[in-house]
């Protein structure tokens, strides 16, 4: 047994997500400042985001044949270049706003790729580092979310100190960081490595492949459930951290430090709820605990940005709601990790992935639209409006009880199944964002 790819991969992503968070404050303020238009923010974060639902959705089969190591690094590489080159055609005084497009769509085509290769490895590294799935889903959660509160917090003080460029320049450098200590660290893990299929590489392989992972998806009542409700308030979060947040933050916060601190806070508290989650979680019911994170998470942070014009109520609520959602990926993490088999795990996450990002590029093109239109305020109660009605569906619907059921180990596909054993697509889990 060795812990040191299980630490590899979990200093790749907390180097890797610590600087997607100064690219999530710096990409929208560099825009506000460049064009001021809300609108033009959330044509770019459409841009951003559509090309992941493409990525998630055919990326499963591509990650196991090419490999998860291989695939991490090479997304890590190719995000520093679309991003680093930002700040450099800027200074050259070459970017135009279809520029910025394009490098944002390149980004987020190959980005999730590498979340979902590191993600998917989770299993293997918890048995290889002698430690549960359960413990390493929530320590891999927590300190994602400590990476994200560290980079807000220093992306604020980093644009208001040296501009939004310089922001995006580090995120490039860490990008790059996250792409060594992958190639480096996690060779010789077999889980890691290209998963050769039967027979040659061919289209019709790859589309089996493909639709594997969406039977295993639509065969299940409560995955389906889980998959639409983290796709809808994917789509509203999308709105909020790419469009709603900055400009509230420019008209009524102060500026771009106020607005770090308010996610730096959600993302220490979140670090904190996944912690507790992850030491004392298994003694509660995880629907009780996940309806009642998803509420206090939620509509609670656009309906209190809408109401005050200072920061300090604010500040109290995304730390309340950074404490609910810190127990919500450790809970979807591990049922869905229950379930999967091994051989599917990359297919099925891809296609869950995919669904559950599905409205992320229409969350930030219409925040920016209701916003140019109707102003901020009321963007934000009707975005906050829909969360709330959304995240009331684990209270409301039958199938969300069984996210309460522990089955027994997933069954492989080349394996038969005991006597009296639960098929194995009956209730995986995606990971909500």
């Amino acid at each position: 047994m060795s812990r040191r790819p299980f630490a590899a991969v979990l200093a790749a992503n907390t180097i890797s997500i610590a600087g997607s968070s100064l690219t999530l404050i710096g990409v929208p303020w560099f825009v506000l400042q460049t064009t001021g238009s809300a609108g033009r923010a959330g044509v770019v974060a459409f841009c951003a985001t559509l090309p992941i639902v493409v990525a998630a959705l055919a990326g499963g089969p591509v990650i196991d044949r090419i490999g998860r190591r291989r695939v991490s690094a090479a997304s890590d590489l190719v995000c520093a270049v679309s991003v680093g080159a930002i700040p450099l055609l800027h200074y050259a005084g070459l970017l135009e706003f279809w520029m910025l497009c394009a490098l944002m769509a390149l980004g987020g085509l190959v980005h999730t790729p590498g979340l979902t290769a590191r993600s998917v490895l989770l299993p293997s590294l918890a048995e290889h580092a002698g430690t549960t799935v359960a413990r390493a889903a929530s320590l891999y959660d927590a300190v994602s979310r400590g990476a994200r509160m560290i980079g807000a917090a220093v992306a604020g003080l980093l644009i208001a100190v040296l501009g939004a460029e310089t922001v995006l320049l580090m995120d490039a450098a860490t990008f790059a960081a996250s792409a060594l200590l992958v190639s480096a660290f996690v060779r010789g893990l077999p889980a890691a490595e290209p998963q050769r299929a039967a027979g040659k590489p061919s289209f019709a392989a790859y589309r089996a492949e493909l639709a594997e992972g969406w039977r295993f998806l639509t065969r299940s009542r409560l995955l389906l459930g889980i998959t639409v409700m983290v796709m809808t308030t994917n789509g509203l979060d999308q709105g909020w951290s790419s469009v709603l947040l900055p400009v509230h933050g420019r008209e009524d916060l102060g500026g771009a430090t106020a607005l770090g601190l308010m996610i730096s806070l959600f993302g220490g508290f979140a670090l904190l709820g996944a912690l507790l989650y992850g030491a004392w979680g298994d003694r509660f019911p995880r629907r009780a605990v996940f309806a009642g994170a998803f509420l206090i998470s939620g509509a609670t942070r656009y309906v209190v940005a809408a109401v005050t014009h200072t920061p300090l109520p604010l500040a109290v609520t995304m730390a309340l709601a950074g404490l609910g959602a810190g127990m919500l990926n450790p809970i979807l993490t591990t049922a869905i990790y229950e379930r999967v088999p091994e051989e599917l795990r990359s297919r099925v996450s891809g296609v869950t992935t995919a669904g559950c990002e599905l409205v992320m590029p229409v969350g930030g093109l219409a925040a920016g639209l209701l916003v140019d239109g109707f102003g901020v305020r009321r963007a934000l109660l009707a975005f906050g409006g829909a969360y709330l009605l959304t995240t009331l569906a684990p209270l409301l619907f039958p199938a969300w009880r069984g996210l309460d059921e522990k089955p027994a180990a997933p069954v492989s596909r080349t394996a038969r199944p005991h006597p009296g054993s639960a098929p194995a697509a009956r209730s995986p889990h995606p990971s909500a964002k």
